[in-house]
């Protein structure tokens, strides 16, 4: 089969590519994209198909792997965009060395929201925020882990409530 014949059969095959492109997608544009995607693979890669082979199939193989990839790249790239809602301790750290006496101001803020939790919510909040796991805590305070887990929720709730000055505060 020559090249000619290979991208008429090709083309013939794009409006059922482009259902099984939505299958993917979800979006009209999207599958139109992965389909002209597909297409320029198919014959960019011509000699790679064999005659007797199902070109269907193949064609389905093609989009499917596309897909995938383009999939991977979008989350690979997602992973390296920090957002506002996940910014790492440290970025905070550096963030926070711009404004010392603002960072003073905080701090005494957050001891004295930490000061008003009674001993039975504040060491298991403070244990967790030093990095132990729940059942670690609960081996060391000698408690079940519900009670754990029940406990830093109310120290958490604590302290939102003591701290409302900072829920809306910008940059």
């Amino acid at each position: 089969m020559n090249k000619i014949e290979f991208n008429s059969l090709v083309v013939k095959h794009s409006e059922s590519l482009r259902s099984y492109a939505r299958n993917f997608t979800r979006d009209h544009e999207d599958a139109n994209d992965l389909v002209q995607d597909t297409l320029l693979k198919a014959v960019t890669y011509f000699k790679n198909f064999r005659d007797g082979t199902n070109l269907k199939g193949w064609l389905y193989t093609i989009m499917k792997n596309t897909f995938i990839n383009n999939y991977r790249r979008v989350v690979k790239t997602n992973s390296f965009i920090t957002k506002e809602e996940e910014i790492s301790q440290i970025n905070l750290v550096v963030s926070a060395a711009k404004n010392n006496g603002e960072n003073k101001f905080i701090m005494e803020d957050i001891n004295y929201a930490l000061s008003k939790l009674s001993d039975e919510y504040y060491v298991p909040f403070t244990m967790y925020f030093e990095g132990y796991k729940y059942h670690e805590i609960s081996d060391h305070l000698q408690i079940p882990i519900g009670t754990v887990k029940t406990r830093i929720h109310v120290a958490r709730k604590s302290m939102k409530k003591t701290l409302t000055a900072y829920k809306f505060k910008e940059n």
